[in-house]
């Protein structure tokens, strides 16, 4: 990106000076050279000048232009992410409801008896003949 940037201002500056040079010539020799390809270049100068100003007419409309644009797409936007973060939402609960082994869950009843005496013990249900010491 350097290089290309360098290569084009080294470009403009031999094209500069050699404009310079070429109308040191002419005013030296006082002849102009290729008169009717530079007076062609001239009208197409000035209609490009004309074009230009125009241009920055024009260009003082389009701010609030654009600034209406983007409000309204910057505003669809956040419209169409809503819905979309609505029904990824509710797909993502659809999902988990059909995954989930739990969706119509009862508590039952251990079939491990080492479940049930701890499940007893913890309630205080126990029948008090523990042989662990309560240090």
């Amino acid at each position: 990106m350097v290089i290309a940037a360098t290569v084009i201002f080294f470009l403009a500056l031999i094209g500069i000076v050699a404009l310079f040079t070429l109308k040191r010539w002419e005013l030296a020799r006082e002849r102009v050279l290729l008169p009717s390809l530079r007076e062609r270049a001239d009208s197409e100068a000035l209609h490009l000048k004309e074009l230009l100003a125009a241009g920055k007419k024009d260009l003082g409309n389009l701010p609030p232009f654009l600034l209406f644009a983007a409000q309204s797409i910057v505003h669809g936007i956040a419209v169409d992410a809503g819905h979309v973060a609505h029904w990824l939402g509710a797909q993502s609960h659809r999902l988990a409801d059909s995954v989930s082994h739990k969706r119509n869950f009862e508590r039952g009843q251990t079939r491990s008896e080492f479940l049930k005496k701890v499940a007893e013990h913890k309630n205080g249900n126990g029948n008090g003949d523990d042989t662990t010491s309560n240090v």
